[in-house]
C-alpha cells in the first residue's frame, strides 16, 4: 500500500505530472488539504441544517485549489487578509479545525472568541487577519501591513485574497495604486468565481479580464487556472519570490468556480444547472487524485485511509465546539476598548 506523506515542503515551482522526491512530499499534501477543506465544509452544511451553526455561511466548495495552492507558498511570518468565504483560507493557513468550528458555534474557544462566526475568522498566531464581511475590506489591511514591512525592512509578503466583485470597489483601485506607487510587498490574489453574489461578472464589468486592471498601475499580472492546485501553487510561488526579492507587488487572477450557492440563504436561481455541472467536471480534488494515482504516489487504499483520518479530525473539531463555552453576558462590552495592563 502507498502511504500519503503529508510533509509540507515548498521550495519548487515544478508543475505537471512529475515524480521527483520533492513531489512525493508536496503533491499528496496539497491533495490532503483540499480534501480536508471540502469535508469540513460539507459537515458545516449538515450542522447548519441542524441549526448548530447559525447566521450566514459562505462555502468555498469547488475553490479549494486556490486556498491550498496560495498558502503552500507562504512563510510562517507572512500575512493573509481574506473575504467572508474564508473557511478554506483559514484551514490551509494553519488555523485549527477545532478553533474554526468553535467559532462557527459561537463559542469562546473559537479563533475570534465566538464573536465573529463564519465570516470573521481571525488568528494572528498564523498570520491570518480575517475574514472580512465587507467586500474588498481586506485589501487596505494588506496595504497597511505592507507599508509597515517596507518601512521596517522586514522581508515579508502580505496576501490580499478577494473575489472578482471587489474589483468594482474603490478600495480595490486605491489599494492597487498605493501598492504600485510605494512598491509594497503585496500579492493581490483574485478568486474570480464569475459571480458577485448572484450577478455575473459580464453584467457589471465592461472588461472581464481582471488581470488587465493591473496594467493601469504598471503591476505584473497573470491569469491562472484556479481549478488546478499545482498551477495555483506554481504561479503564486513565482509572485511571492518576486515580492520577497523587493520587486514590488504582483496580481494573480485565479479562474475558479463555487459549486454551491453564494450562501446557505441563496436559492441559486441565477445559474443554469448545466453550467454548474460543467465546472464540476474540473473539480480540483479528483483532478489531482487522478494524477497522483497515475504517478504511483497513492492508491485507493491510501485515499480511503485519508478519508478516515480527516473524518476523525472533523469529528474531534465538532466535539470540541459542542463542549465549548458560551461567553457570559457580563463580557458583552469587553474588548470594545483596549484593556488596561498592570
Amino acid at each position: 500500500m502507498n502511504t500519503m506523506n503529508t510533509t509540507n515542503t515548498t521550495n519548487t515551482t515544478n508543475t505537471g505530472n512529475t515524480t521527483s522526491d520533492h513531489d512525493t512530499d508536496r503533491r499528496p499534501h496539497l491533495y490532503r488539504e483540499m480534501l480536508r477543506i471540502r469535508r469540513f465544509e460539507e459537515r458545516c452544511v449538515e450542522l447548519y441544517s441542524a441549526t448548530k451553526i447559525r447566521g450566514f455561511l459562505h462555502l468555498c466548495i469547488g475553490e479549494e485549489a486556490v486556498a491550498v495552492g496560495v498558502m503552500a507558498t507562504l512563510g510562517p511570518d507572512d500575512r493573509v487578509a481574506s473575504t467572508y468565504r474564508e473557511h478554506g483560507h483559514a484551514l490551509a493557513r494553519g488555523v485549527s479545525a477545532g478553533s474554526v468550528m468553535a467559532e462557527m458555534y459561537g463559542k469562546v474557544e473559537g479563533c475570534s472568541r465566538g464573536r465573529g462566526g463564519s465570516m470573521h475568522l481571525f488568528d494572528t498566531s498564523v498570520g491570518f487577519y480575517g475574514g472580512n464581511a465587507i467586500v474588498a475590506g481586506g485589501l487596505p489591511l494588506t496595504i497597511g501591513m505592507g507599508l509597515a514591512d517596507r518601512l521596517t525592512g522586514r522581508p515579508l509578503v502580505n496576501v490580499a485574497l478577494f473575489g472578482e466583485g471587489a474589483a468594482a470597489e474603490g478600495e480595490f483601485h486605491e489599494s492597487m495604486n498605493l501598492a504600485a506607487l510605494w512598491g509594497l510587498p503585496v500579492l493581490f490574489a483574485c478568486e474570480n468565481n464569475r459571480y458577485a453574489m448572484g450577478t455575473a461578472l459580464a453584467k457589471t464589468h465592461a472588461r472581464t479580464d481582471l488581470a488587465a486592471r493591473a496594467e493601469g498601475y504598471g503591476m505584473p499580472a497573470e491569469t491562472v487556472d484556479g481549478m488546478d492546485v499545482e498551477a495555483v501553487e506554481a504561479a503564486t510561488r513565482r509572485a511571492v519570490e518576486a515580492i520577497r526579492a523587493g520587486e514590488g507587488p504582483r496580481f494573480i487572477e485565479f479562474l475558479t468556480y463555487r459549486f454551491r450557492a453564494h450562501s446557505m440563504y441563496d436559492p441559486d436561481r441565477y445559474r443554469e444547472p448545466a453550467e454548474v455541472e460543467e465546472w464540476k467536471q474540473r473539480d480540483p480534488i479528483p483532478r489531482l487524485a487522478e494524477r497522483l494515482i497515475a504517478d504511483g504516489l497513492v492508491d485507493q487504499e491510501s485515499l480511503a485511509a485519508l478519508e478516515t483520518e480527516i473524518e476523525r479530525e472533523i469529528d474531534d473539531a465538532i466535539a470540541f465546539a459542542e463542549a465549548g463555552t458560551i461567553e457570559p453576558v457580563e463580557d458583552l462590552t469587553r474588548f470594545v476598548l483596549t484593556e488596561a495592563t498592570t
